[in-house]
């Protein structure tokens, strides 16, 4: 239950395993903390270390202020539920995560959002524009997919695989966001960045788009030279700051 009775898992799976959920817990809680979910939509998955390829993912039904290591579902890449539980999984959201999880070796943790932000850029034609510094910063690793309507069909998992090729940030176009890290922390941090530099182009499109200051070309290759360097140190440096704010603000994810 969402109330918090639910059984909790901790020492009747592996250690690395329940790291995992709890990781995977607390970027389900700092989405709903920063205004990011979608009700009971778009989702967020990570793999389950060991070589069976499971991965976990939310409970359909659950709000992302709700989420638990316990209450995360495991499946494997056929959409199989691989544990005792009475949840189930979103079919769309099994789609998209399933589709990156058994293509890159480094999507340990994908996340999905449908911001209003997130959403506005993916309908606009030029897509994410390099007008701020944490444009700038995401802009290296950002790719595109076509809108094909609900991600209901598995045909889909190749198209989105070959779209996002080796980059870690990707716009759904007429949809949303979407980002992957070999940690929580990287993964969030590429998020953080993509939905900031996005809500930070709509502001800026406010003003009039006949006003729009691109930034210099020579500082766009400056900042390519220095994001990729920097990122996953950052990444690294902040997360444990995301979980002391969690442990104040919204506790409970780790049970």
């Amino acid at each position: 239950m969402a109330d918090g009775s639910m059984v909790s898992l901790k020492g009747s799976v592996s250690e690395a395993e329940w790291q995992a959920r709890v990781d995977l817990a607390a970027l389900y809680r700092l989405a709903a903390l920063h205004g990011w979910d979608d009700a009971i939509f778009t989702h967020i998955s990570a793999r389950v270390p060991g070589p069976e390829h499971h991965f976990l993912i939310n409970p359909y039904g659950w709000f992302f202020d709700e989420m638990t290591a316990s209450c995360l579902v495991k499946v494997d890449l056929e959409g199989n539920v691989v544990q005792q539980t009475q949840s189930f999984i979103n079919p769309a959201g099994f789609t998209i995560h399933s589709a990156v999880h058994a293509a890159r070796e480094d999507a340990h943790y994908v996340i999905h959002l449908h911001t209003d932000q997130g959403a506005a850029v993916s309908a606009q034609a030029a897509g994410l524009m390099p007008l701020t510094q944490h444009a700038l910063l995401v802009l290296p690793q950002v790719a595109y997919h076509d809108y094909e309507g609900i991600a209901l069909n598995l045909d889909e998992r190749q198209r989105i695989v070959a779209d996002l090729g080796d980059k870690s940030l990707m716009i759904l176009r007429n949809h949303g966001t979407l980002a992957l890290g070999p940690t929580a922390a990287a993964a969030w941090l590429g998020m953080f960045f993509l939905e900031r530099a996005c809500k930070q182009q709509v502001m800026a499109q406010a003003g009039g788009c006949d006003r729009l200051l691109p930034a210099p070309d020579a500082a766009q290759e400056e900042v390519r030279g220095q994001g990729g360097a920097a990122l996953p140190w950052v990444a690294n440096l902040a997360w444990p700051g995301w979980l002391r704010r969690l442990d104040r603000q919204l506790p409970g994810y780790d049970a």
